[in-house]
């Protein structure tokens, strides 16, 4: 791609290294980027990539766990930044990989949120500066122009609550180059909620901001994306810098295995020839309607097969992950749902989890985790509730088993690869890939005869996200456990699933098996749905 790739340098790391709790989790970092420049910088799960942007941007778990070694030097200075907001003063911005919007507010005033728009009225010359009243059609005006940068088609008007998670990533977006005098954006996983559609429309935008002269640390686990868009890739391998060259010197290959140090074969779908056993229908779902915000499931039916992997694809916001979420209980649903012969009520969210229902959510911070608690408590968390397991009675006391909870989250530790410092550090201090491991041993105590999963690998890397893939194949084929997938990467389904419905426009635009051509998935994705 095109860049300023002979502008001037704008940012350097000087051996910078980084502790948390005794973890050496970054060591000896130098790194430069120029104006204009797009760096790709990659890395497995826990590798430090996101901490180095928290150094990077001032973020107060930096400050708050001893600082930081080394330098960051910004446009030839040395600079140390106390909070964000000092980095976003000097023109860095960052869309970081949770979500930090205001849900109750439109698009419109996150993204101009704490630079609004004011207007003179004649109180200003009695009470001062303060009395000015907000000038809404100017703020509306720059919202709308940093959405059309971004060429995506977003309602400015519209609740964040009530977005789909992908223009949820856009309004972030918006809200950083609408800044004035953004000069370097760090983009932390932005394309790990989009679809294939949508991610295209950002890696266009990021070329044109480069070509605009920003320069851009772009952190994804789409290789084929860094390929495309940056101009050199860095690696980072447990807390080192392992490379740093040119895109062209590159390659998906090159890149994986410096990456995990060791040769990675490509996703295959085996499941044709794994001995597994494939029962009667458990669950059967009938023109089942959810009132998602952003996922409006209007009328779905499909049956699914005791001791499948089923998989639940399509485009973002046409209903896909919804049905999760309805037959779960968390949203208002309408329909018939059967699970093992029996009538499912729905909306009560406590009796999926009684019949033997489990799910993973796509929301782990919002739904799936306790932040503030450590990683034993929340891998045990729902079996305590509904199960009463890991608890010892005294008289009348009920009391946590710490030794059995102990136990159970250093196993799962050990099986998912966790990577933290042992089962009582706190869920908020694991990178999300970790927190996303620790959502799934919740799920896998439960000993569910059915488990939902919503995008089980979003935001993991390369290696992490094989391990993934490969312990719910394992666990389907040594329990027998009936798994349904729900993932905005087709791939990802086609890699482990035995059959993929397709979700377009609220409805099951057609179900068909895992090694069918992909072309024929794409072509359920945009197919219009007529209604019966």
């Amino acid at each position: 791609m095109t860049s300023l790739r002979g502008g001037k340098e704008i940012l350097r790391f000087e051996h910078i290294e980084k502790d948390f709790f005794g973890n050496q989790v970054l060591e000896d970092i130098n790194l430069v980027l120029n104006e204009g420049e797009v760096l790709g910088l990659v890395g497995e799960n826990g590798a430090g990539k996101s901490t180095m942007m928290k150094i990077l941007f001032g973020m107060p778990e930096i400050h708050e766990t001893g600082g930081y070694k080394g330098k960051i030097i910004f446009e030839g200075e040395e600079v140390s930044f106390k909070s964000p907001l000092e980095a976003l003063d000097r023109g860095i911005g960052m869309v970081h990989q949770e979500f930090s919007l205001l849900p109750g507010f439109t698009a419109v005033e996150n993204i101009v949120l704490n630079r609004e728009s004011t207007k003179y009225n004649f109180l200003v010359e009695i009470f001062g500066e303060r009395i000015k009243t907000l000038d809404f059609k100017d703020m509306e005006n720059r919202a709308k122009k940093a959405i059309k940068h971004l060429g995506v088609n977003l309602d400015p008007k519209m609740l964040v609550a009530e977005m789909p998670v992908g223009h949820k990533q856009f309004t972030e977006i918006a809200r950083e180059i609408e800044r004035e005098n953004t000069k370097l954006l760090v983009l932390d996983e932005p394309t790990a909620v989009l679809t294939e559609s949508e991610a295209d429309i950002l890696l266009e935008t990021i070329k044109r901001l480069s070509n605009e002269g920003i320069a851009i640390i772009f952190i994804t686990h789409r290789l084929s994306e860094i390929l495309e868009v940056a101009d050199k890739v860095a690696v980072l391998r447990d807390g080192h810098l392992i490379k740093e060259v040119p895109v062209e010197e590159a390659d998906e290959h090159k890149i994986t295995e410096w990456m995990i140090g060791r040769n990675l074969e490509k996703f295959e779908n085996n499941s044709n020839v794994e001995d597994r056993k494939i029962g009667d229908t458990i669950l059967n779902v009938k023109k089942l309607m959810v009132d998602m915000p952003g996922e409006f499931v209007k009328e779905v039916s499909f049956e699914v097969k005791e001791g499948e992997i089923f998989g639940i694809g399509g485009l973002a916001g046409q209903g896909k992950l919804g049905i999760p979420n309805g037959i779960m209980g968390l949203f208002y649903s309408e329909g018939e749902v059967e699970f093992q012969g029996e009538k499912l009520s729905l909306n009560n969210p406590l009796e999926p989890l009684n019949k033997g229902i489990a799910f993973v959510s796509e929301d782990r911070r919002g739904v799936g985790l306790l932040l503030d608690e450590p990683i034993d408590l929340n891998i045990t968390f729902t079996a305590m509730q509904i199960r009463e397991d890991f608890i010892k009675k005294r008289l009348f006391l009920r009391l946590r088993d710490e030794d059995k909870m102990s136990k159970v989250a250093k196993e799962y530790i050990e099986k998912l690869q966790i990577k933290c410092v042992g089962e009582k550090q706190k869920v908020k201090e694991l990178s999300g890939g970790n927190q996303q491991k620790v959502c799934l041993a919740r799920a896998f105590v439960m000993n569910p005869k059915l488990l939902f999963v919503s995008e089980p690998t979003r935001g993991i890397d390369v290696g992490a996200k094989r391990l993934v893939l490969d312990v719910l194949k394992q666990y389907n084929r040594e329990y027998g456990t009936t798994i349904i997938i729900t993932s905005s990467e087709l791939e990802e389904l086609r890699s482990i699933c035995d059959r993929i419905a397709i979700i377009s426009e609220g409805r099951v635009a057609g179900i068909l098996p895992a090694q069918e051509n992909s072309v024929k998935f794409g072509e359920l994705m945009v197919k219009r749905v007529e209604v019966k």
